[in-house]
């Protein structure tokens, strides 16, 4: 069967087919990208959305059902938007999934774009064949989700796995988080903070110079990765993961980063043998969230 994905971002909406097969095992046949142009408000960027599916879908045929994962909170049971950060316009109240079902004729889900992400990874990336994977995005802020017996774990209230708002610091001097909390790990991660730590306009460019050997971008990462190295150490005691799947920054900038960030967990986690502790690199590129998306769409439907 073929499903739909689409990934709703600030700057660009990404779409791709998924087919997935009996096994379980699952491949994008084609993908396709179009500007967000969220100034225009809800509706249009909707528009935007729904045509884009139609797009992939006159490319490959008929599809089953369709997933959105979005970059902000939503109403789990209902699909209703409850805040978007990076999108302007008034998106709270907006019946996000009623109207992507209604424009492209199919059921429909939306998630969380962390958890689709780890979704992706652990189906068709560098967690396949885990039965239980964390999953990590290092971004604007800080994303993820958690894989147990090879689906998403969401719990009680459909908000499990919001692994950015881990406490990694406590006290009243800890760093403010936009949760409202103090001490999140996110407080310690988000691109503006890392940027802010190395002296450069942004978190890609302070990535890029610790890849290269920049002193002060490797010291700013190491110091990032110290706070994130608490927050994997309480994951991997609570859940015991196979995997853990880093994605966006801090695994472009590779082993240098990755080596001295395993070594801090296993540090900070000496019950757990440093051998068996995995920490890999994502690989599925951009278009993760959208395949994600389109792989819960096909667990709806089972």
């Amino acid at each position: 069967m073929r499903y739909l994905g689409l990934d709703l971002g600030g700057t660009n909406i990404k779409g791709v087919v998924v087919e997935v097969h009996e096994d379980g095992s699952a491949v994008a046949l084609t993908e396709a990208t179009v500007p967000t142009g969220g100034i225009d408000g809800p509706d249009a960027v909707t528009g935007r959305i729904v045509a884009l599916g139609h797009e992939l879908v006159e490319r490959c045929g008929e599809v089953a059902g369709a997933g959105l994962c979005v970059p902000g909170l939503f109403d789990p049971f209902t699909g209703v938007i409850e805040f978007f950060a990076n999108l302007p316009g008034p998106w709270k109240g907006f019946p996000m999934r009623q109207r992507l079902g209604a424009g492209l004729g199919v059921p429909a889900v939306i998630m969380n774009d962390g958890r689709a992400f780890t979704l992706a990874e652990g189906r068709m990336g560098a967690g396949q064949g885990c039965s239980t994977l964390v999953g990590i995005t290092l971004g604007t802020g800080v994303g993820g989700g958690v894989l147990v017996d090879g689906r998403l774990h969401l719990g009680r209230w459909g908000t499990a796995g919001e692994i950015g708002h881990l406490l990694v610091q406590d006290g009243d001097d800890a760093a403010l988080c936009g949760c409202g909390s103090r001490g999140c790990v996110e407080a310690y991660l988000r691109a503006d903070v890392i940027s802010a730590l190395a002296g450069r306009a942004t978190a890609e460019e302070v990535y890029a110079g610790a890849r290269d050997g920049d002193p002060r971008c490797v010291a700013a990462v190491v110091e990032a990765c110290r706070h994130l190295s608490a927050a994997l150490a309480t994951l991997l005691m609570v859940l015991g993961p196979h995997r853990i799947v880093m994605g966006g920054g801090v695994a472009a900038a590779g082993e240098t980063l990755l080596a001295p960030l395993h070594a801090e967990v296993a540090r900070r986690v000496p019950l757990v043998p440093a051998s068996d502790i995995e920490i890999v690199p994502a690989v599925l590129g951009s278009y993760a969230g959208a395949m994600g998306a389109a792989v819960a769409a096909a667990d709806a439907s089972a």
